[in-house]
């Protein structure tokens, strides 16, 4: 039997209003998510690809278009079944990095003990076993973006949304939190869609890419990433990952 689609997005739009104001953020938004897919969407900065990341979380509803997530068989819980990563870490100060990871399983009640085991756990997965008891002033930014990630899979959501998580990093360090998300989702084997205005981080990371046009947000192209994986810095210079990098180019008309 054919595998459903995870997400579901037809013709979707949202717009914002204040007062007698209209500002339309998402026009025309159509693309599917399967299950266990990293899929980016790339596109230029306020072209709505943040606005769509919180219809996707529930925080905010669509005016217009379909919108399914999860199946007949398994119902979607926003509160419950997803996870978010942000462009800051938004760790709590006052909290040791153990305390952090465990604040959605405490916020929706999940039993104490079997969530602080997997918290350990996932701290584990994302290299910082021996760092649960420091505070988040000890770690560098990509040791609290890899908190950050630990927290967003501690209540084992269905879909982990990141919002540009990496952008706040310097170079070196977000080409190894690339290569660090990869393994971890390969591990944690979620559905996860990456928000990203970089090019090449959107063809890097991606199974498959959405580039949207400048707002209002509206889907230009979506395809498959053929590269092999498990995936290397090194295939950045190959001539097919140029490839993928200048078909976005032109659909965003940098070329």
């Amino acid at each position: 039997m054919p595998v459903e689609p995870f997400i579901r997005m037809r013709g979707v739009s949202k717009t914002y209003r204040s007062g007698k104001k209209e500002h339309l953020a998402i026009s025309d938004a159509t693309f599917d998510v399967m299950p266990g897919e990293l899929v980016s969407l790339v596109g230029p900065s306020g072209c709505g690809k943040s606005t769509l990341l919180k219809i996707l979380a529930g925080l905010h509803p669509n005016d217009g278009g379909e919108l399914k997530i999860g199946s007949a068989t398994h119902a979607f819980d926003p509160a419950r079944d997803v996870g978010m990563v942000f462009q800051a870490p938004l760790l709590l100060k006052w909290r040791r990095i153990l305390q952090n990871v465990l604040l959605p399983a405490e916020i929706l009640g999940l039993p104490q003990k079997e969530s602080r085991e997997r918290a350990k756990d996932l701290l584990a997965l994302v290299g910082l076993a021996g760092y649960e008891d420091k505070y988040p002033y000890e770690l560098s930014g990509g040791m609290q973006q890899r908190a950050a990630i630990a927290r967003s899979l501690v209540h084992d959501p269905k879909l982990v949304l990141m919002d540009e998580p990496f952008g706040a990093l310097d170079a070196l360090t977000r080409e190894k939190m690339n290569l660090e998300l990869l393994r971890i989702w390969k591990e944690a084997g979620k559905t996860i869609v990456f928000v990203t205005h970089g090019i090449s981080e959107a063809v890097f990371l991606g199974t498959r890419v959405v580039v949207l046009t400048a707002g209002p947000a509206r889907m230009a192209d979506n395809f498959e990433i053929a590269l092999p994986r498990p995936r290397t810095l090194d295939m950045k210079t190959h001539e097919r990952f140029g490839d993928y990098t200048r078909r976005i180019y032109r659909l965003l008309g940098m070329e």
